[in-house]
């Protein structure tokens, strides 16, 4: 599901079972990410559905990349393999406003 990123982040603090999900590239992930997020690189195909597959199914997936896009796929490749709560962060990291994490 498609929310906008302040029906995105009150969903997001309303839920006790969640988990922030970044699907980026790690150059993307250098400059910044949203605190808490775990990362799994979309891009690394089978890598990132054999990664994902060992998730628990029974949380909800906060789901984010720089724009959109790519994370409105890994939210349907999920919803595919049994995910039922997924949600895409409509504009991404680029149009973020809230909090913002540095690896080290």
């Amino acid at each position: 599901m498609d929310l906008l990123q302040n029906d995105w982040t009150k969903q997001l603090e309303a839920d006790n079972n969640s988990v922030v999900l970044d699907v980026r590239t790690q150059e993307e992930i250098d400059l910044g990410i949203i605190p808490g997020a775990i990362h799994i690189d979309i891009y690394r195909g089978q890598g990132f559905v054999d990664e994902v597959s060992r998730l628990d199914k029974t949380k909800s997936y906060y789901v984010y990349c720089k724009a959109g896009g790519r994370s409105a796929q890994a939210c349907a490749v999920m919803n595919q393999m049994g995910f039922e709560n997924t949600y895409n962060l409509v504009g991404g990291f680029s149009e973020w406003q809230g909090e913002v994490a540095f690896n080290e």
